[in-house]
């Protein structure tokens, strides 16, 4: 085939723009939660210039994630991302989140959860150190030492089992035991895991709350802790750049969109 060389005076065609990324959060009655999620697709937009980042909830806020898709097919937007604010497969990674990209009217992609990853490490070690918590200083103390992770918790085994690898995780940044424990559906509760700790020699224990943001399940575990307890997540920076890495994830793996239109853009 003939290449011919583009007319000196013709401009180039602009770049098509990326899929959107559409954060997914779980929504909450407490207002703090929406404001700090709104805080964070700032920081992902900041750390992204051209990125279009939206933000649509599984329930009790607004935008609801079937919302936050029709408006961006009616944008015109050519493809979406949704990345779950959540950390492990559950229920709502598993069946809602998917079931809402196949009924999206814009082709769609999933990413994976925030999950056990060494950017969330970081997070919750940040805020394990901002809220008080220090190496321990001799042999001694390391064996008095442990930190419980609280989670929200899930019936799903491969949601425990996440938890279970993050806890694994900060264990090895943190050199003590890391103790997952849950504010529902599941076991240990954090008194729960501050007892069996305690009956084992480790009295010089942090709580590391493993949430997003500021709601009922992490003002529920901090009331749990027996010391130190950790500020959920918030807006860390870490948790900014993980929700890119999800998305730039998804985009490598040739995975089929999902929704209506996949068949001919995926």
């Amino acid at each position: 085939m003939t290449a011919y060389p583009t007319h000196p005076g013709a401009r180039p065609r602009p770049a098509a723009p990326p899929p959107a990324l559409v954060v997914v959060a779980h929504g909450s009655r407490d207002p703090r939660a929406l404001a700090t999620a709104l805080r964070l697709l700032e920081r992902v937009r900041a750390l992204r210039p051209g990125l279009p980042v939206h933000l649509g909830h599984i329930e009790l806020n607004a935008p609801l994630l079937p919302d936050t898709l029709d408006e961006l097919a009616a944008s015109g937007a050519g493809s979406a991302v949704l990345v779950p604010l959540l950390f492990g497969r559950g229920h709502h990674v598993t069946r809602d989140i998917p079931d809402a990209a196949a009924a999206a009217p814009l082709p769609i992609r999933v990413a994976a959860p925030l999950g056990a990853h060494p950017l969330l490490v970081d997070a919750l070690h940040a805020r394990l150190t901002e809220a008080g918590w220090r190496e321990p200083r001799d042999a001694g103390e390391r064996r008095r030492s442990a930190v419980v992770l609280a989670a929200a918790g899930s019936r799903a085994p491969a949601s425990r089992a996440d938890t279970a690898h993050l806890a694994a995780l900060l264990a090895g940044r943190l050199g003590v035991p890391v103790v997952p424990a849950y504010a529902s559906a599941a076991a240990p509760t954090v008194p729960e895991a501050v007892r069996a700790l305690a009956a084992r020699g480790r009295t010089r224990v942090a709580v590391a709350s493993c949430f997003t943001a500021p709601g009922r399940f992490a003002a529920e575990c901090a009331d749990a802790a027996p010391g130190t307890v950790s500020d959920p997540l918030g807006t860390h920076p870490a948790t900014a750049r993980l929700l890119l890495h999800r998305y730039d994830q998804a985009l490598r793996t040739g995975t089929p969109a999902a929704g209506p239109a996949a068949l001919t853009t995926a």
